[in-house]
């Protein structure tokens, strides 16, 4: 199996292309994208809407298939798992916050956030404690018995994202984990996320528009018509310990 050539490298893409043929025009989402992703980065994928922010993070997740080039993540090309291996691979490894939240409407926030846990069979002290914790820090301790229909847009982002750090993911793709958020909130989960980067040192990846998302990136990736434009790795602000 082939490998990326960078041994701390968490994502490695080479040639990375994407092309939609619906329509009369071909649209190319991803151009020809070589990236390389270090463990522990606190990463930001900005650019207009269209630029192919959200393509790109779906490919690194396995979630679409490229139409050219490769993706490999933790050192494994992705287009070498079959449909079983990448659940599996996904399960164990990625974190996934989508726009769309994505929960499942018959079970409670606090089931929710527990799902994942319980696919990877953690033991259920463990899975509580996990959860309990991750309520607390999004504030959501009141709404634990709360199904989806019953939450605001900015709830359910709350619970997508505490869904995603539940297992304790290697990585994290958060596709505008921000959108539906009040500046407070944002601000707490944004905080709560870089803790966990530095303190667990989990990878993660926004793609967003938010400049609070900016502003706390160490590096961040201009894309153009899906194209990287620029990359700039830099100092962020200040984050609340």
């Amino acid at each position: 199996m082939e490998t990326s050539s960078h041994e701390n490298c968490v994502i490695h893409t080479e040639d990375l292309t994407k092309i939609y043929d619906e329509g009369a025009v071909p649209v190319k989402a991803v151009d020809n994208v070589h990236l390389h992703i270090e463990r522990g980065e606190f990463t930001a994928l900005v650019g207009p809407s269209g630029s192919g922010k959200t393509t790109l993070l779906n490919l690194i997740g396995g979630l679409d298939k490229p139409t050219s080039g490769k993706v490999w993540v933790h050192q494994k090309d992705m287009s070498t798992l079959n449909k079983n291996e990448l659940i599996d691979f996904r399960l164990n490894n990625i974190g996934f916050v989508f726009q769309a939240y994505n929960l499942i409407p018959v079970l409670t926030t606090m089931e929710n956030v527990e799902f994942v846990m319980l696919l990877q069979k953690k033991e259920k002290k463990e899975r509580k404690s996990r959860v309990n914790q991750l309520l607390k820090e999004t504030g959501l301790e009141d709404k634990a018995d709360k199904r989806p229909s019953e939450l605001s847009g900015g709830q359910q982002q709350r619970v997508a994202v505490a869904r995603a750090l539940a297992s304790k993911p290697q990585f994290v793709l958060a596709d505008e984990p921000t959108a539906n958020l009040d500046s407070k909130t944002a601000e707490n989960l944004l905080d709560m996320m870089a803790r966990l980067n530095r303190e667990e040192g989990m990878t993660f990846i926004f793609s967003t528009h938010d400049q609070r998302v900016i502003d706390r990136a160490r590096r961040v990736i201009t894309l153009v018509d899906g194209a990287i434009a620029s990359d700039e790795v830099r100092e962020p602000m200040a984050m609340a310990t």
